[in-house]
């Protein structure tokens, strides 16, 4: 195998094992890293193509699902999103909200998890914490 060959898979490896992937992901994410190490092993300037961010890679309708909730832009699923469009495309909620027409009112994490964590929330008694704490705030 190939030393560039062999570096892709290490890469598309690696990032498998932290990131759920289909068949065909895998075999476009190999293509894709291989071609860009072989460009950067000829000396070639190897610039991410820009995507045009008004072309949505899912539907607004399947983004938001009870299970996950997908990028528009790349289209994997997650349960919250900010840290993805923090990590992997470099923007802020905010900005993703503003490029896809997304109303604040819209959680950005999946119903089922913003339900589970308000269903945890409420069995652990936070909100009467915080209302003792805002109480204990105000008389200070």
């Amino acid at each position: 195998m190939s030393t560039i060959m062999k570096m892709a898979a290490d890469i598309i490896a690696a990032h498998a094992s932290t990131t759920p992937m289909t068949k065909e992901e895998l075999i476009a994410e190999l293509t894709e890293v291989h071609a860009a190490l072989a460009a950067l092993e000829k000396g070639e300037n190897v610039a991410p193509e820009q995507s045009d961010e008004s072309i949505p890679a899912v539907s607004r309708k399947k983004a938001f699902g009870k299970d996950a909730i997908y990028c528009m832009i790349c289209g994997k699923g997650f349960k919250t999103l900010s840290r993805h469009l923090k990590t992997a495309h470099g923007m802020t909620a905010g900005e993703y909200r503003k490029a896809y027409d997304i109303p604040r009112a819209q959680s950005l994490a999946a119903k089922n998890y913003s339900e589970s964590r308000r269903l945890m929330a409420v069995e652990r008694g936070l909100a009467d914490n915080l209302a003792k704490a805002r109480a204990n705030r105000s008389k200070k």
